[in-house]
């Protein structure tokens, strides 16, 4: 009974004020008429209260709207996208490593009723959210993690700005980091396990090389050798490699046969004079041989 008591006063007192409030515009009428209605741009939104009560309807706009004077007062909200520029957080990741993450979050007034009635200022409590997430979020990850997975730590950070926000009547749009700064003797040692780790593929790649070009030139020697004409050929393509640098000194490959040949009457000569030999030294042993009986 009591409330119902206070509820039939107050409306009895704003339909005074209602009153008084129209005879002061009708009193002061043309002039009432630049402090009665107001304008509001395409991306902005009026929300108006009432002797401090919120009028239905919600947000007024764009265009031309109806205030009374002394008992209506009103806020502007703009919905276009706001960015803000996370500054460095020091950040201790999960394995222990201390990193400086900054980012950028782009949002957006999608309930400019709810802004206004629901948060003293949700711009600044956005950005003040925003920060937090972004220490919680890399405090649970691994440092390879926040250096791979950008793409999905963002997209994890706009869904849960955009559900705390949500009551604000704010649209988290997207988040994006934009640069994980490391300490100078991590850098270092990181360049000096990647420097190792590519001298190691280095090694790996050269040993295979190598081991590819034995077996190349196993086959090649091969064929080479079940046919003498190829290795004569050879030496004419190398030749003509050389004369092409335009080199003064000329290299003309001796014939493998003429050589072979060579070698042949070399050994047949030579046995030739090891058996005229021999068969003298035995003809001087007899000789002396038959002296001797003489002798005797």
């Amino acid at each position: 009974m009591v409330e119902e008591d206070i509820q039939e006063k107050a409306s009895t007192c704003e339909t005074l004020l209602i009153f008084l409030s129209v005879a002061l515009i009708i009193l002061t009428l043309p002039f009432s008429l630049f402090v009665c209605f107001k304008v509001v741009q395409e991306y902005e939104r009026a929300v108006i209260f009432r002797l401090g009560r919120l009028m239905q309807g919600g947000a007024k706009g764009p265009g031309i709207f109806f205030i009374m004077p002394c008992i209506d007062s009103y806020a502007r909200v703009d919905l276009r996208t706001r960015t803000y520029d996370i500054p460095p957080q020091e950040v201790l990741t999960k394995d222990s490593v201390t990193v400086s993450v900054d980012a950028v979050v782009y949002y957006r007034v999608s309930n400019a009723t709810v802004s206004i009635a629901n948060v003293e200022n949700a711009h600044h409590s956005t950005r003040l959210l925003a920060q937090t997430t972004l220490r919680n979020t890399m405090g649970t990850r691994h440092l390879h993690e926040i250096l791979s997975e950008r793409v999905s730590i963002s997209g994890t950070m706009q869904l849960q700005l955009d559900e705390a926000t949500d009551a604000w009547g704010i649209k988290v749009e997207r988040v994006e980091i934009k640069d994980v700064r490391l300490p100078v003797q991590l850098q270092r040692a990181m360049a000096a396990e990647a420097e190792a780790a590519r001298e190691a593929r280095a090694k790996v790649i050269a040993a295979e090389g190598e081991q590819k070009a034995s077996r190349a030139l196993r086959e090649a020697s091969e064929v080479i050798g079940a046919s003498p004409a190829a290795l004569q050929l050879r030496y004419l393509q190398t030749l003509s490699a050389i004369s092409a640098e335009k080199n003064s000194t000329i290299v003309f490959p001796m014939p493998i046969d003429l050589i072979t040949y060579f070698l042949k009457s070399n050994d047949a000569a030579t046995q030739q004079l090891a058996e005229a030999a021999i068969a003298a030294m035995d003809a001087t042993e007899k000789q002396k041989t038959t002296e001797t009986e003489k002798s005797s």
